[in-house]
């Protein structure tokens, strides 16, 4: 009779947080008082040497995309293989929490695709926030390490499931199932993105076909509850339909009709499919990475996803000025909105420095060393946005116009122009405080944060950071700040 009883109230108690989670939800998506009004993408650019980092892009409409941040990484992953790429966002139901998850791969470090697959990491990283523009410091979350000969774990998504209260998190893992080696994809729950249960395979093709990058939607139904759809890269791209996230799902169709595929079929190549509701209507975005012919992201549209013939192409759209890599979007209230406009939607200005003894000539970087030259082409070179200084926001940096994210450092006192990695050594090489210049007092001259005996003068035409003794060296290390 006891543990009849015990039965019955752990029964209830299950009903009731399921309960719970199912009117957070309905809270979450049918608030009156907060509408989306605009969209975040995060994403990734490419190998280069600060591609695979966390980028940020703002829409109105969800089609025509604006860089954030100056078109330079938002977040930069010190964790791990220190280099991320395929983000996704995840918000909590009741909005009072965010987290970003990504892959833990660094390419552009030198490692090679089957290292990368078969001997790479198990981990995600991920950030955490409560207003999305504050976040938390990186952090790595094993999801694949308990998978036998696990070789990785790629293209991390996540979404809330109101059957469970929990988050489901989704990923690809390259392991051996069956006499079969292949990317296959897995699954594990989650409260807090930071213990997770035992993973599980999620989807699994038939034969040698792998399977790497999976996303789903949402879609409410006239009942209150939710349609789920997913778009899988698999040699097609392949859409199904479920009541439930971990539920039976059924196979609605894929894209080979309008010419596109996953490789299967030839065509027009993609990967990386990405949702995106639109905002305060009935219709759906999924967004393709033409990866194959390096064109970037694409959209199709559809009112109703039951069917992949209701797909239609979309030519009215833009992305702004960075390459968007395989990513994720996610509505923004008008609150949200503000907040992440505030913190990474103002442009900095432009600026040059001049030399005060070689008028003519501007401080540029060259094959990423850095001199003083005339006639600087193309002139982006020297151009610069004056950035509070990385490791006193009293002080600035110079980050590069056209390598955002890219700074002026010193090493053994010599200058580039490098990419921010996030260390704090970086962030005292790369920060000067702007002081009355040492030639003139209507000029500026910009003493090292971490040496401060010494300036930036140039040497030869050379950037050098030295200590200044004599009428040439303080002319020498004289500038000014131009437009």
């Amino acid at each position: 009779m006891q543990r009849t009883t015990s039965r019955a109230a752990a029964a209830l108690v299950a009903a009731l947080l399921v309960l719970t989670a199912q009117v957070l939800v309905a809270v979450d998506r049918a608030s009156a008082a907060d509408p989306f009004t605009g969209y975040l993408m995060a994403h990734f650019t490419g190998e280069s040497a600060s591609g695979e980092q966390l980028y940020l892009a703002h829409s109105k409409d969800g089609l025509h995309w604006t860089d954030l941040n100056d078109g330079a990484p938002a977040l930069l992953s010190t964790v791990g293989t220190k280099g991320v790429r395929d983000p996704a966002i995840v918000r909590s139901p009741d909005g009072s929490r965010y987290w970003i998850i990504a892959t833990d791969l660094r390419i552009a470090s030198g490692t090679s695709w089957d290292d990368a697959a078969n001997r790479g990491s198990k981990s995600l990283v991920v950030w955490e926030s409560t207003d999305l523009v504050n976040w938390s410091a990186p952090r790595l979350l094993d999801v694949a390490g308990a998978i036998p000969g696990a070789g990785d774990a790629w293209a991390p998504e996540a979404i809330f499931d109101p059957a469970s209260g929990d988050y489901v998190i989704y990923w690809a893992t390259n392991a051996t199932l069956n006499g079969v080696k292949k990317h296959r994809i897995y699954y594990t729950r989650t409260r807090d993105f930071r213990t997770v249960s035992a993973p599980a395979v999620y989807i699994d093709r038939s034969g040698n076909q792998g399977v790497i990058d999976t996303q789903i939607v949402e879609s409410p139904t006239s009942t209150g509850g939710f349609r789920y759809y997913r778009a899988s890269a698999d040699g097609h791209i392949t859409i199904e339909g479920s009541n439930s996230v971990l539920g039976t799902w059924t196979r609605i169709g894929d894209l080979s009709h309008m010419g596109i595929s996953n490789g299967a079929t030839g065509g027009n190549v993609v990967e990386g499919p990405m949702w995106m509701p639109f905002n305060n209507r009935n219709e759906w975005a999924l967004w393709l990475d033409q990866f194959a012919t390096g064109r970037g992201y694409m959209p199709i549209a559809s009112t109703n996803l039951g069917s992949t013939r209701n797909f239609r192409t979309v030519s009215d759209y833009s992305l702004g000025g960075t390459r968007k890599r395989h990513g994720g979007i996610m509505g923004l209230t008008a609150a949200e909105e503000s907040r992440v406009l505030a913190k990474y939607g103002t442009s900095r200005p432009v600026n040059r420095l001049q030399s005060f003894n070689f008028q003519d000539r501007y401080v540029r970087h060259a094959d990423f060393d850095v001199r003083i030259d005339a006639n600087v082409s193309p002139a982006q070179d020297a151009q610069f946005r004056i950035m509070p200084g990385l490791a006193d926001p009293s002080a600035v940096s110079f980050q590069s116009v056209n390598y955002p994210g890219y700074y002026l450092r010193h090493v053994n006192y010599d200058f580039v122009l490098a990419p921010l990695d996030g260390t704090t050594q970086f962030a005292a090489d790369a920060t000067f405080r702007q002081v009355t210049g040492l030639a003139s007092s209507s000029w500026s001259s910009f003493q090292s944060y971490n040496h401060p005996d010494r300036y930036i003068r140039h040497y030869a035409y050379l950037l050098k950071l030295e200590q200044i003794t004599t009428a040439t060296a303080r002319s020498d290390a004289t500038f000014r700040l131009t437009g």
